[in-house]
């Protein structure tokens, strides 16, 4: 029987019919409301004479553009557009259930304010900053090269933390710890140093916004068991899915984006412990 569930449906709709404390954990990446179309175009090489670029041995390629993936990332009201299912989130979550909310700087302060309502600021634990060093870099202030991430407990005196399972790391300075602790490294702290998906690395989907499989280790690791359900209902390329499988923990994934679907098709094939609903893998267009 499959244990975990991809729905192609509207999310605030598929959550209004999910039970009372179902879930023990929620992680969602909503758009960053950017204003813009975000997207992703795929490209592939092909051997010519005429080509725009010089390969191994000094041989030409052509540069051809195979499709591009996006979504519209815009919205009036996006707080409006929010609230209603961070209520949902609430009601969804186990009493020892954790919400791990990522944003950017544009709309961060905003989205901690309506947490904040939803959830009592004695619930809000850490805002996580994940910094990366990759992209283009403007001249006119200083490079935004950070995402926050809001973890807030449903119940901030029982809540879910797995300090002994969370990946240690090199310290920066090991020669200043002596030998037996930079052996042993060090636990993260709320600053996380970590790559994006690697633009030629297997775990690249050519899906826009894609976060990297190691933030979802860390998130699932801390906050969950092994067995419990973790929901994430802005499912993109489906990361939280793929690192559900490895720590074994079942999910719940939900998009209405046909982008996005058709990539966790491809991300997924041939694994059995899904459900798939509103949605055919082998017949996406029915």
């Amino acid at each position: 029987m499959p244990n975990n569930r991809i729905y192609f449906a509207d999310n605030l709709t598929t959550l209004q019919s999910l039970p009372s404390a179902s879930v023990d954990l929620i992680y969602i990446d909503p758009p960053f409301n950017t204003g813009h179309t975000q997207s992703r175009t795929q490209l592939r090489t092909e051997r010519s004479e005429d080509g725009d670029r010089t390969g191994f041995a000094g041989n030409r390629y052509s540069t051809v553009k195979v499709g591009s993936k996006g979504y519209a990332d815009v919205f009036d009201d996006f707080i409006a557009f929010l609230e209603p299912r961070l209520r949902e989130a609430y009601r969804l979550l186990q009493p020892n259930g954790s919400l791990y909310f990522h944003i950017d700087y544009r709309e961060v302060h905003y989205c901690k304010v309506l947490l904040d309502q939803i959830f009592g600021r004695e619930s809000f634990l850490n805002e996580i900053i994940w910094a990366y060093d990759y992209g283009a870099r403007t001249k006119k202030k200083w490079p935004a090269k950070h995402d926050n991430i809001l973890w807030y407990a449903k119940d901030p005196q029982a809540y879910t933390f797995n300090y002994d399972a969370i990946e240690r790391i090199p310290y920066m300075a090991p020669g200043l710890v002596g030998p037996e602790k930079a052996a042993l490294g060090k636990t993260p702290t709320d600053t996380w140093w970590h790559t994006i998906v690697p633009t030629n690395g297997k775990e690249k989907t050519g899906y826009p916004t894609q976060k990297p499989l190691g933030i979802l280790r860390r998130i699932i690791q801390a906050s969950s068991n092994p067995g419990e359900t973790v929901l994430d209902f802005f499912a993109g390329s489906g990361t939280t899915g793929a690192a559900c499988l490895e720590a074994e923990r079942q999910f719940i994934l939900i998009d209405n984006n046909p982008q996005a679907l058709a990539t966790m098709a491809e991300r997924f094939a041939g694994n059995r412990t899904i459900e798939w609903i509103g949605y055919d893998p082998n017949h996406p267009n029915l």
